[in-house]
């Protein structure tokens, strides 16, 4: 007697189709929760100066004492809250300061962070 050859086939069709299945629902079900987190992280930041500044780490140094960039430790006394905001969002012509790293309303939050170092 010889066995049916399709069948095993088709039963490891319908598994891996089930699978797929489960797999999708659980995986749109992670993709909400993953959104939701970021939504709540996003407001912490706005709120808070020294995490917007971690954009500025890689040229102005861990804590901010200047890198490849100058210190910002007491720029304050040199720009006003104004002028640093017009910096972080335009950048300074003919340097490696670029602008617009951060979202305007985190720049006026880092801009007076930073004004208040003298």
């Amino acid at each position: 007697m010889k066995k049916n050859p399709i069948i095993p086939f088709a039963l490891i069709a319908s598994l891996g189709i089930l699978a797929m299945i489960v797999l999708s629902v659980v995986g749109l079900n992670e993709q909400d929760k993953i959104a939701g987190e970021g939504e709540e992280e996003n407001d912490v930041v706005l709120d808070d100066p020294e995490a917007i500044a971690e954009s500025c780490i890689g040229c102005h140094g861990g804590d901010l004492e200047g890198a490849s960039g100058p210190s910002l430790q007491q720029v304050g006394s040199k720009y006003s809250q104004e002028e640093i905001y017009e910096i972080i969002m335009n950048g300074i012509e003919g340097t490696n300061m670029p602008g617009g790293l951060v979202e305007s309303e985190e720049a006026e939050v880092l801009s007076e962070w930073l004004a208040e170092k003298q």
